[in-house]
């Protein structure tokens, strides 16, 4: 069966990508999680029977951490001004300068409606959207503030960095047990290795 390759770079100068046990001062991985990146496919272009499914991404940056804090304006915020807080901030250690090159391949959902290939259909949605700059909502690096400064098809200007080489010993992959229409149920990959600057998310 043909594969239905798809595409994007995206380089910004911040992100995070928080490790669940990171607490309440979050801490980012150093590369994207698959569910990260599966919403940034999603921002440009959806459908009903298919899906992108993220399959790897380069680092064509070095990994660089830093320190960070906001002002919170969740709903706890009220409840620390009840106890007597001014201000709610929060703390993170955050990737810095980032660019990656993301790899993805469309999916089955569930059966074609018609007699159309929906899968070749997503495709061309998902490279006309990209190359126009329609978006269905703004992508971002983890948290909305994180906005990308390029995000768009890939340049021939940046180049994975195969100096980078690391072990990550848990990752979480998922959040829903299903691409389309899941329910909430955490899933975690182990041992996973980015390689001369590429990290994989295939079992």
């Amino acid at each position: 069966m043909k594969d239905y390759s798809v595409s994007f770079e995206i380089a910004g100068p911040l992100a995070i990508f928080t490790r669940p046990d990171s607490g309440a001062s979050f801490v980012s991985y150093p590369a994207p999680t698959y569910s990260a990146l599966k919403g940034m496919f999603d921002c440009v272009a959806r459908w009903k029977s298919a899906h992108i499914e993220p399959v790897k991404v380069e680092l064509c940056r070095p990994i660089l951490f830093q320190r960070y804090a906001t002002n919170y304006g969740g709903p706890l915020r009220k409840a620390s001004q009840l106890a007597g807080g001014t201000s709610y901030q929060l703390f993170a250690t955050v990737l810095v300068d980032v660019c990656y090159k993301v790899y993805g391949v469309v999916t089955e959902s569930t059966p074609a409606p018609g007699p159309n290939n929906h899968l070749h259909a997503l495709q061309e949605l998902f490279e006309r959207r990209l190359k126009q700059g329609r978006l269905y909502s703004t992508p971002c690096l983890g948290w909305s503030e994180f906005t990308p400064q390029y995000f768009g098809p890939l340049r021939s200007c940046t180049h994975v960095r195969e100096d980078v080489d690391l072990a990550i010993s848990s990752m979480l992959f998922r959040v829903f047990d299903s691409d389309a229409s899941g329910k909430y149920a955490p899933q975690f990959r182990h041992d996973l290795r980015i390689e001369k600057g590429v990290l994989r998310y295939a079992q």
